[in-house]
């Protein structure tokens, strides 16, 4: 029995706004993220970067757009940020926690954190819900993060597995980008549209409502349910562009019940420098 959600709801955040262990951090993308995040951001709230605290961006051939950093630089990253072993870590973006709140999120429960969770409607929601927001460079005092683990704990496949599981009908490839990437009728950021031979399209939008809020656990049990029943989670494996929106749906999935399939970091970013 999972003893903690991993969404949390803005009513819950106020509750604990004063909490001494209480960790927030704003993690929303883009080229102007930090500027925009220094204009209006949730109180408290510490900026996080994508590109450089949570990827060790190289050559996208190897790895992807947003590869994962070394585990130990991640360790001594959350360490900068603030975060101790005790730390309630709440996390949000402005895209419903879509982008890379979620993936922030994967890399502390894969490092070992238990207590961490994503905001329910990201800035935007808790903005109109009044939450207090502020305009001044927030930061915690550093800590020295000890990991119980050497290396990320939640599954991960490579393009080796994936190949593999491109002609397994045993397996089953999940692509959550939206379905006209999918498709290859537009590919705004990677070079050649397309998928994964027999991936599937899985959406990740389809993980929230109109109100850009997580559906309940029971209506994306429903979702996803045929998935679980008719593969082994060890053969379910999850991509998008460059493996942060699908953190999404792994973010979905644990939030619905299910166990955390396999994330394929390097995503169509990678398999189409490489098999296409």
């Amino acid at each position: 029995m999972k003893n903690q959600l991993p969404i949390i709801e803005v009513a819950e955040l106020f509750t604990k706004s004063e909490n001494l262990d209480l960790r927030i951090f704003d993690v929303r993308t883009g080229p102007d993220a930090k500027t925009e995040y220094r204009k209006k951001h949730l109180g408290n709230s510490v900026f996080v970067d994508l590109n450089s605290d949570l990827a060790e961006i190289d050559d996208p051939k190897f790895g992807g757009r947003h590869p994962l950093p070394k585990f130990e630089n991640f360790i001594k990253t959350i360490g900068k940020l603030g975060i101790d072993k005790d730390s309630h870590v709440v996390i949000y973006d402005d895209k419903n926690g879509a982008n890379a709140a979620a993936r922030f999120w994967w890399m502390l429960k894969a490092a070992g954190h238990q207590n961490v969770q994503v905001l329910n409607g990201g800035l935007q929601f808790a903005e109109n819900q009044n939450y207090p927001l502020s305009s001044n460079d927030s930061s915690y005092p550093e800590t020295k993060y000890i990991s119980d683990y050497t290396d990320w704990q939640l599954p991960q496949v490579w393009i080796d597995n994936v190949r593999s599981a491109s002609q397994d009908l045993d397996s089953v490839i999940v692509d959550v980008r939206e379905s006209q990437r999918y498709q290859g009728i537009t590919e705004p950021i990677d070079l050649v549209a397309g998928h994964i031979p027999n991936a599937k399209n899985y959406p990740f939008s389809d993980n929230l409502d109109e109100n850009g809020l997580f559906k309940s656990p029971e209506v994306l049990k429903d979702l996803y349910s045929e998935l679980f029943e008719k593969y082994d989670k060890s053969k379910i494996t999850f991509h998008c562009g460059s493996g942060v929106t699908a953190c999404h749906s792994l973010l979905a999935l644990d939030y619905a019940g299910f166990d955390i399939p396999n994330l394929y970091v390097g995503s169509w970013s990678e398999w189409s420098r490489n098999e296409i």
